[in-house]
């Protein structure tokens, strides 16, 4: 990790504002794609497939994510979430429709667990009980983060089959419904 920054503790990022959000842009790409392949490689390790085939898929799955992603969502925002120079995960939330949407949360692994997730999300909640505004999101079945997600006061909605939709509403006290 020479040249990276090191994740701290919980206890000193809760004490420290070195988290920022940047707009993604097209240099970032090299590094969105290791998130996904971090945050996919697991579910193809089982998979009989020859390293280059295996890598293939994965950019071809990244590819059609990417495109789904800006055709879907073309007034989204499509941030980096860094911690000093360092690119440390992404965020995208689109803030078109009446609820706002987070299209996608990711971290590098080394990053998880810090509390880091919970303050990006504590931010759009706050955001959203500002405007009076919902927010979804759609989960896998299996991610571990649907506790963090419901742990921040997330409902299902709806079970998607593979995927299940969660929404959080401020209360009318400013309070998560």
């Amino acid at each position: 990790m020479d040249g990276e920054a090191r994740p701290l503790s919980a206890a000193a990022l809760r004490a420290s504002r070195g988290v920022a959000l940047r707009p993604e842009c097209g240099n970032d790409e090299a590094f969105v794609f290791t998130l996904f392949v971090e945050a996919r490689a697991p579910g193809f390790a089982n998979i009989p497939l020859e390293p280059a085939q295996r890598d293939a898929l994965l950019r071809q799955q990244f590819t059609l994510q990417t495109t789904q992603y800006r055709r879907s969502f073309p007034a989204a925002s499509f941030s980096i979430v860094e911690w000093g120079a360092a690119s440390i995960g992404r965020l995208y939330v689109d803030r078109s429709a009446p609820s706002m949407h987070v299209i996608d949360v990711a971290l590098l692994r080394a990053w998880q667990g810090r509390g880091i997730g919970s303050r990006l999300l504590g931010e759009l909640q706050e955001e959203a009980r500002v405007a009076g505004r919902a927010v979804s999101l759609h989960v896998e079945r299996e991610s571990p983060a649907q506790s963090l997600y419901l742990r921040l006061g997330f409902r299902v909605l709806r079970d998607k089959g593979v995927y299940l939709e969660m929404e959080w509403r401020p209360a009318p006290g400013g309070r998560a419904a």
